[in-house]
């Protein structure tokens, strides 16, 4: 164990220094706080002995100009009022206390600290042994002690003006049963795109850009869920080999944006991302972040101290019961948050509320939440994180999606978050995989997950809007990297293709990667249509992967987070099969927004509608007849028949020609060969018209008067009841 010596202490307040006017200011509210005259700090740390605030003349200095040592603590707060400082002002945090990482305390007064509540940061990190705080090179690890000073080889904080016009901005609000999501990250998205301003690419502002925004509206996006946008870093490990954390899962700081997408380096990160925010909803679109609150960019206890490790170890994160030394890891990342603490769950509670009321965004898609919910007893979905969320007036008011798993005891919990949440479904994305590659996947199972999991969400009174549908995402291969790769290939990561996941259910249709070779091409093009159009035709919230409608490669990488250049970023040059498709994904999804029988808000019972007996669901064999028992559970059928009846709500229709106004039947096909698929007879008069047939991107509409269609062979089929002759 180290302590600090007050004689140590002394020593290391007074020089340097400048003279300030300290007052004892506020403990409330945490992080920086400018009024106009001056400006308020204010740190939580439960088990220092003192705190310095150290100023820097500008964000890139490597020396302090001042420091002083915070005069006042409150409720376990250290606070300081400093008049005369203002926006722009580099600051960052010194903690003094007992190293004894045995029992969970690392303070290093040596190591500059990011704040915790930072609105904006600056810099880079430089790696180095100044970082740590402790001696690399003593065998004794983190047990020994750093007395390297890390100031010049760390960001640096930021005191940010939070003025900002943002005119008449109105959030979306978009219904969730209207929703749909599109996954994209700032960088990836803009940085080839050929209309987007050179000054602009990759930044916040470019993805707000006009030729960014066209794009979106023309495939009917709600909402651009975007991927890690808190300020983060690269670890160590990716930058020995020239790699960077391109998805950003490595957050340092929860509420400043991510300088790496500004224009500029030394603030600008804030009133641009607000900037974007205003574009898109002036555009009628949402804004999703996906947030890391179950890890920091910290890692284990050999990684560097740069921010809550050095502020108090022992409070932010889980440290484990029998030996406090070591993070209870329970995230695959070296450490995880401890969310029993009550000043940690502050930290993520205020972090998502001012993400909400200052940024204006719309929602979240928490990675990893299972983490969020452990308390001393496992996973507890009625713990204080949820609970916490669950009565919030602000959060309330948002959409929020779950990564329901962690990779802890007992984590896998998809369709156990409580109401108000939506779901990541991975059961939706392996269905629809295992499917369409020929699998003999039950027709029990299509069903469930075309029409919203129902076995998964609605017994806890939830709805098919509870599940998030998804055939490819930024976490495994590209859509059509799924259609041309059998096994993954992600030798470019450095580490000798072991990263990723191994079972993909993919398939390559004949040859391994890129080929010109027509008939694979066909097949290929013919499975991507499918998987989208299943995912069009679902009930539940769709979401597609940025760059998949274009039909954006990573080689075969199913891991690609370290991989920030053009395997990653979106290609936006179309060649003629390229284009063909794109204009695909746009006509699909025009139909899904055409046709309420796809958003339904409840789940489907197979119940009359009205006194004629029109159900709002029927399933049918390829002969025309009702599904039984029976057929569900004939293995070789490869099959399905599903007939919508209006928007399936249970409120009563009136006649049966109101729900002749939106009857639709979805047929798919997941065996190799075509068949006749008997049709239902609606009306007297009544005839069908083929809206869609995956088996070309380019088959117009037809009426069908005949009482069969031919249905080919690994395709799906829509056709909607009309009057047409």
């Amino acid at each position: 164990m180290f302590e600090m010596s007050s004689t140590r202490e002394s020593m290391s307040v007074d020089s340097p220094n400048r003279a300030r006017p300290v007052l004892k200011g506020r403990p409330y509210p945490l992080g920086a706080t400018w009024d106009g005259d001056g400006v308020n700090f204010a740190v939580f740390s439960e088990h220092a002995t003192s705190v310095d605030l150290c100023f820097f003349d500008h964000p890139d200095g490597l020396e302090e100009s001042s420091r002083i040592r915070m005069p006042a603590r409150t409720d376990l707060v250290w606070h300081a009022y400093l008049p005369g400082v203002g926006p722009g002002q580099a600051y960052g945090f010194r903690v003094h206390g007992p190293y004894d990482p045995e029992r969970g305390h690392r303070f290093n007064p040596n190591k500059l600290l990011v704040d915790p509540y930072a609105r904006a940061v600056a810099g880079t990190l430089e790696w180095g042994d100044a970082v740590y705080g402790y001696d690399r090179n003593d065998p004794r690890e983190d047990l020994s002690f750093n007395e390297r000073d890390s100031a010049p080889f760390v960001p640096k904080c930021l005191v940010i003006d939070r003025t900002f016009d943002w005119e008449d901005d109105r959030p979306p609000r978009t219904p969730w049963e209207d929703s749909f999501i599109y996954e994209c990250h700032v960088k990836g998205m803009t940085v080839r795109h050929p209309d987007v301003p050179d000054r602009l690419k990759g930044t916040y502002l470019g993805l707000s850009s006009e030729p960014v925004i066209d794009h979106l509206r023309s495939l009917g996006v709600t909402a651009v869920e975007l991927l890690p946008v808190h300020h983060a870093l690269d670890e160590w490990r990716l930058a020995k080999r020239g790699l960077v954390n391109y998805w950003a899962y490595s957050s340092i700081a929860f509420l400043a944006p991510y300088s790496r997408y500004a224009t500029g380096s030394h603030g600008e990160q804030v009133h641009e991302f607000k900037s974007m925010v205003k574009a898109l909803h002036r555009a009628g679109i949402e804004v999703i972040l996906d947030v890391v609150y179950n890890h920091s960019g910290e890692v284990d206890q050999l990684g560097p101290t740069l921010s809550l490790r050095g502020i108090d170890n022992a409070s932010y994160y889980r440290l484990r019961p029998d030996n406090a030394r070591f993070y209870d890891d329970v995230t695959g990342c070296g450490n995880s948050l401890n969310m029993r603490h009550p000043r940690t769950l502050q930290l993520v509670m205020d972090s998502l509320r001012y993400w909400v009321q200052e940024m204006h965004v719309d929602g979240f898609r928490v990675d990893l939440a299972t983490a969020l919910a452990r308390g001393h007893h496992g996973v507890e979905l009625d713990g204080p994180f949820l609970a916490a969320v669950r009565q919030d007036p602000v959060l309330s008011e948002v959409k929020l999606i779950a990564e329901p798993w962690d990779l802890g005891p007992d984590g896998y919990r998809v369709g156990r978050f409580p109401a108000g949440w939506s779901e990541w479904n991975d059961k939706y994305q392996s269905t629809m995989r295992a499917f369409w590659r020929g699998d003999p996947v039950p027709l029990g199972e299509v069903a469930r997950r075309i029409t919203g999991s129902s076995d998964l969400f609605e017994a806890a009174g939830r709805n098919p809007c509870a599940s998030v549908n998804y055939v490819a995402a930024h976490d495994g291969f590209s859509l059509q990297d799924l259609v041309s790769y059998e096994g993954k290939h992600n030798e470019a990561n450095g580490e000798d293709n072991r990263d990723g996941n191994n079972n993909n259910l993919s398939c390559n249709w004949g040859v391994e990667g890129p080929t010109e070779d027509p008939d694979v091409l066909t097949k290929r093009e013919q499975a991507k249509r499918n998987l989208v159009a299943a995912l069009a035709f679902s009930l539940g919230l769709p979401m597609i992967s940025a760059g998949d409608e274009l039909g954006r490669t990573q080689r075969g990488n199913n891991n690609a987070y370290c991989q920030d250049s053009e395997l990653s970023w979106n290609d936006w040059a179309l060649d003629k099969r390229r284009a063909a498709f794109l204009g695909f994904v746009r006509e699909v999804l025009r139909l899904r927004r055409q046709f309420g029988a796809f958003r339904c808000r409840t789940f489907l019972r197979g119940e009359p509608l009205s006194p004629t007996g029109i159900k709002d669901i029927t399933w049918l064999h390829p002969d025309g007849r009702e599904f039984d028992l029976a057929d569900w559970e004939d293995g070789g059928l490869r099959v399905l028949g599903m007939l919508l009846h209006g928007c399936g709500s249970k409120e009563p229709v009136g006649d049966e020609s109101d729900a002749l106004a939106e009857t639709v039947l979805l047929v798919l096909n997941g065996g190799e060969s075509g068949l006749s698929f008997s049709l239902p007879v609606i009306a007297e008069t009544g005839s069908w018209v083929r809206r869609l047939s995956t088996a070309s991107s380019d088959i117009p509409d037809e009426v069908i008067t005949a009482g069969t269609v031919e249905v080919p062979g690994r395709s799906i089929l829509l056709l909607e009841s009309t009057d047409e002759q």
